[in-house]
């Protein structure tokens, strides 16, 4: 037998005798199916499993897998060759136009069950299909599946660094050992691409979106090429962030101005080394002229202009170019929520048919709730990749529990009105709206080398929501935690219900004990670590929490309607219609858009101020709910796994009243108001939590 499905095996008896769970293993854990009537079922239709003579990489990739997840889930040898008889699973390689590019069918025929799609990539991601199939408790008999991505490219964007550290990254340092590479491949490699198909993901942005230009080099380029080897057979093709100062840095030029003919051939050349070093790249991602990195516009030159002389440069070659949107100028008197749209929206239809514009999910950072960015619906001539963060950067990092896959549905769903009724996010970034033949989903990566890949071991939730998420939209947030929780933590079906809804409900949660109601950017400087609504001076005075809040004595809010920045008028009629008054508006999104006066009453009876004040306190008292809700599946979970939720729970308890004390204290020096009956003040003072706050921004 193979050395590495030894290893495996003996990982899995391990397992199996008690040892803890350390998280390693993902959702892939493969554990046995725990009843022996539902092993004996399953092998009826899996004796065996069969692949052409001629079988590719990736063929031979899906059917290991195969074998792997089949012998460790029924306790049985399950052989890979030719086809005997009946009962075996074949895998096949067939025209199905019905599937597109990667599609895939899992049907019984004839006896067999036959895993089949229009391309190798097609059947890997059926054979991880059925055995998702298996692991959460489901029958292989007369099995019928099939299923198609709805987005084309589905992207993890690495913000990893040359030097080993991740910008924003809470669980240690990079998995890219730049300095080993090529020579030595570490395994986590495979098994971070075995994950990544699993779920879908076919594309990798291995590097900081602040870029290094160290990666163009020849020297880097051998070390992406031995990735990109990694990550072939399992239908991932790798990407690089640019710097795009890098003609002047490396290849010694006066200019990088996109629109210089000797930049542009130095563009090009580099594009055919590229190529000869990696035949299937897949492209790049750029950040330019946002928060001090170089662009067009040093030269004078827009946003289309610099995307579209890195397209032209990429000629003939099977790549593309994704350009971020985020960008915003240091303005005190504007509203940063307007910036990208401003910059972007007058180039709708200006771009190269290889360039897709990368728009975050929200028009501010990445915050735990925000409306979706006016962009969506108003740029139907090009292309829109969505960006989110998996990575909590404004989110409690690692100590914080908090399943994202709401946070993703709540932009998706949301909708634009662009072309009538149900002209949803969703529609817009998969192509269909506006009929783009290429679209795409970016997640900012949550992965270091720590054991258990995330940090926090929930965390994997919002890796494996996003993987699902990118390949179907509609999947429910809940049905995917539902799927993580049985392949990762407990097919008990009372601890499984109970975690699911915990999940459900932590994202609410942390918005309620740190930014309700529209309330956003309040967070500490620098570190992004915790509260600081007070903060009023910065580098530019759009990095304050005063600049966001707009608290004064008669209320709190940035004003956003047409008496104010106007920057609801970027949305389309029957969203500013929604949004535009205080009747109208969701409680949720309020303070995004009005400057509320503090006694105000709300659609709850209560006044602003009291609602604003009740909604820190129940968020905080929520957090034991969730403490709780764990404690009571401690019999179901590993324990190791369940003690190192437990402490993260205990930490994120101490930071939920952290928060609320910062925000309640702070905010009620300037309403003076007391708080509402039933409503303990907190035991400690404003200066205590500020110099509490201060100890995280000391270098």
């Amino acid at each position: 037998m193979p050395y590495r499905y030894l290893l495996f095996l003996l990982l899995s008896l391990l397992a199996h005798r008690g040892l803890a769970d350390d998280g390693y293993r993902l959702w892939l854990k493969y554990d046995q199916l725990p009843e022996a009537s539902q092993r004996k079922a399953a092998l009826r239709n899996a004796r065996f499993i069969a692949v052409p003579a001629n079988a590719s990489a990736t063929l031979q990739t899906a059917a290991r897998e195969l074998q792997t997840g089949l012998q460790a889930l029924l306790g049985q040898a399950v052989p890979v060759g030719e086809a005997r008889g009946k009962g075996g699973i074949l895998l096949t390689v067939a025209p199905d136009p019905a599937l597109g590019r990667e599609g895939y069918r899992v049907t019984t025929q004839d006896g067999n069950i036959r895993i089949s799609g229009p391309t190798d990539a097609g059947v890997l991601y059926g054979s991880f299909a059925l055995l998702r199939h298996l692991q959460t408790g489901q029958s292989l008999a007369g099995i019928n599946l099939s299923s198609q991505p709805k987005i084309q490219y589905r992207l993890l964007n690495h913000w990893d660094n040359p030097n080993g550290t991740v910008e924003r990254g809470y669980a240690g340092s990079s998995i890219w050992k730049w300095q080993e590479l090529p020579e030595v491949l570490d395994p986590r490699y495979q098994d971070y691409a075995r994950a990544n198909a699993s779920i879908g993901i076919n594309g990798v942005v291995l590097n900081n979106v602040n870029a290094s230009p160290r990666l163009l080099t020849a020297e880097y380029l051998r070390k992406v090429a031995a990735l990109a080897g990694v990550m072939r057979p399992y239908g991932i093709r790798v990407y690089l962030s640019v710097f795009w100062a890098a003609p002047k840095v490396l290849g010694g030029l006066p200019t990088s101005d996109p629109l210089d003919p000797q930049v542009k051939r130095w563009w090009a050349a580099k594009m055919d080394e590229i190529y000869r070093a990696v035949p299937d790249f897949g492209g790049f991602v750029v950040k330019a002229n946002s928060e001090g990195e170089p662009g067009p516009q040093d030269y004078g030159r827009n946003h289309a202009q610099g995307a579209n002389m890195l397209a032209e440069a990429l000629g003939q070659h099977d790549g593309i170019v994704m350009w971020r949107a985020f960008v915003y100028k240091a303005d005190g008197s504007g509203d940063r929520f307007k910036e990208a749209y401003q910059e972007f929206q007058p180039l709708d239809g200006q771009f190269n048919p290889k360039v897709l514009v990368q728009v975050k999910n929200g028009p501010i950072d990445f915050q735990a709730r925000e409306p979706f960015h006016p962009l969506f619906g108003k740029m139907p001539r090009t292309p829109l990749v969505l960006e989110v963060q998996l990575t909590q950067e404004y989110l409690g990092f690692a100590t914080h529990l908090v399943y994202l896959a709401p946070l993703i549905k709540e932009c998706l769903e949301a909708d634009t009105h662009a072309k009538g009724p149900g002209s949803t996010v969703a529609k817009v970034v998969d192509g269909s709206l506006d009929q783009h033949r290429i679209s795409g989903i970016a997640g900012v990566a949550n992965i270091g080398a720590d054991r258990n890949w995330t940090g926090h071991p929930m965390g994997q939730a919002n890796w494996y929501a996003f993987g699902r998420l990118a390949w179907d939209h509609t999947l429910p947030a809940k049905a995917i935690a539902q799927e993580w929780t049985q392949m990762t933590l407990t097919q008990e079906p009372k601890a499984a219900a109970t975690i699911v809804a915990l999940l459900e409900q932590s994202r609410s949660i942390y918005v309620r004990y740190t930014t309700p109601m529209g309330l956003h950017h309040i967070m500490g400087q620098t570190l992004h670590y915790g509260p600081e609504p007070w903060l009023a001076k910065s580098a530019r005075p759009d990095w304050t929490a005063v600049y966001y809040h707009r608290a004064d004595a008669e209320g709190l809010g940035f004003d956003r309607t047409a008496q104010g920045s106007n920057a609801l008028s970027l949305y389309y009629p029957p969203v500013q219609q929604q949004w535009g008054t205080l009747a109208t508006c969701p409680l949720n999104y309020l303070l995004w858009f009005h400057h509320v006066p503090w006694d105000y009453k709300l659609s709850t009876g209560r006044t602003l101020w009291n609602e604003l004040t009740t909604r820190y306190y129940t968020g905080a008292d929520s957090v034991q709910w969730m403490q709780q809700q764990w404690a009571q599946v401690q019999p179901a979970v590993d324990p190791a796994l369940h003690a190192d939720v437990t402490a993260r729970l205990h930490v994120q308890q101490r930071e939920a009243l952290w928060w609320r004390d910062a925000c309640v204290l702070y905010f009620q020096s300037i309403a003076r108001r007391p708080l509402p009956p039933g409503l303990p003040p907190p035991t400690r003072t404003l200066a205590d939590i500020k110099e509490q706050v201060d100890t995280y921004q000391l270098r």
